[in-house]
């Protein structure tokens, strides 16, 4: 006879320094039931965002999550541009598309280097943070730091990539795509991470569709959702087109973001090959007035902030819905009827960022 028991599944997790709780019912060893519980890290920054200017908040608003802060910075002065009217000069478009790309594949790289450690490969895990820390140092060469780049503004971007800085990048993705060449073939090929990972956390088209996951979580389920496609920055005219997988597992999950890290590197090959000698920002004056949904692909899935302003230097209302809040539904769907043994690894799979979600 079965024997039915609750467990709490966290705060602290195997892998993650975030705190994220799930309270698991299992019988025996086979999860019946999850139930999540969130509220650890609740910073309070949505009323933060309304008690300083629209400028100072591209500084707070980039600080919502620190391995992709720099995607945070540009769709929230791409609402702001919105508001006030502005054409952002294409330069600025191209430099934001470059960076916003690195900050993927670091982010991805992390993800692949926690998703190692979740079933003990450390030497994977240590390789694959090697990689990553290419990246970093690219991003590091052209902005002077290596998370909290700082160099999105209202109206374009702070700083320039220069002649030089544009070849050491070249000469990083090369180091860094051939270092992916050898751990993609790990990621995909080993025994024991495919008996891992291949029909775990399974998650089908139209519950993905139903349950509302974005980013690779829903890519891998077979949903060609990328906001990419909507025009905003130049993606449009480097051809850009979204990476599926069809299987909708924790592996196809993992294989989406190994094949975006390479599709990453050629839009920024691409962008870096058509910068237009363009102004890097636009001035403007006044507040910004009314409401406005910025949306933007994140490296998780979609990104969504709602901005409110009514003509003051202090908005009105700001609200952040980021992608992992849209993928805990999903996760509590994949979760029943695997073993516990699997489920650090499923809530791995979705790549959650608990700052992000509780802001």
């Amino acid at each position: 006879m079965s024997q039915r028991t609750t467990i709490p599944f966290g705060p602290q997790h195997p892998v993650f320094p975030e705190p994220i709780q799930l309270r698991l019912i299992l019988e025996d060893e086979r999860v019946v039931e999850a139930l999540p519980a969130i509220g650890y890290v609740h910073r309070g920054l949505e009323k933060l965002a309304e008690q300083k200017d629209f400028q100072q908040d591209v500084f707070l608003i980039e600080r919502i999550c620190g391995i992709c802060s720099f995607m945070h910075a540009m769709n929230y002065c791409q609402g702001i541009e919105q508001l006030l009217g502005l054409a952002v000069p294409e330069r600025a478009k191209y430099l934001r598309l470059i960076w916003a790309e690195l900050h993927r594949m670091h982010s991805h790289l992390l993800f692949l280097a926690l998703l190692a450690d979740s079933f003990g490969f450390e030497n994977l895990f240590m390789q694959t943070l090697r990689c990553r820390e290419e990246i970093l140092d690219l991003m590091e060469i052209t902005a002077g730091n290596r998370i909290m780049l700082t160099t999105c503004c209202i109206g374009g971007v702070r700083k320039d990539i220069t002649p030089d800085q544009l070849k050491r990048i070249g000469t990083g993705l090369d180091r860094a795509q051939a270092s992916l060449r050898e751990l993609g073939g790990a990621f995909a090929k080993d025994y024991t991470i495919q008996r891992r990972l291949k029909g775990i956390g399974v998650l089908t088209r139209e519950k993905a569709h139903e349950l509302g996951a974005v980013g690779p979580v829903a890519k891998a389920s077979g949903l060609a959702m990328d906001l990419r496609q909507t025009g905003y920055a130049p993606y449009p005219e480097l051809g850009f087109n979204p990476i599926t997988e069809t299987n909708g597992d924790a592996y196809a999950r993992m294989m989406v973001r190994l094949r975006e890290l390479d599709q990453s590197a050629e839009l920024i090959r691409a962008a870096m090959g058509r910068l237009p000698d363009t102004p890097l920002s636009v001035p403007f004056k006044g507040n910004p007035t009314g409401e406005v949904a910025a949306r933007i692909e994140q490296s998780r899935g979609e990104l969504l902030f709602f901005i409110k302003a009514n003509g003051s230097k202090n908005l009105e209302r700001f609200r952040a819905r980021t992608p992992t809040f849209a993928n805990l539904a999903p996760l509590l769907h994949m979760l029943p009827g695997c073993e516990l043994a699997d489920v650090p690894v499923i809530v791995v799979s979705i790549d959650p960022c608990i700052s992000c979600t509780e802001r």
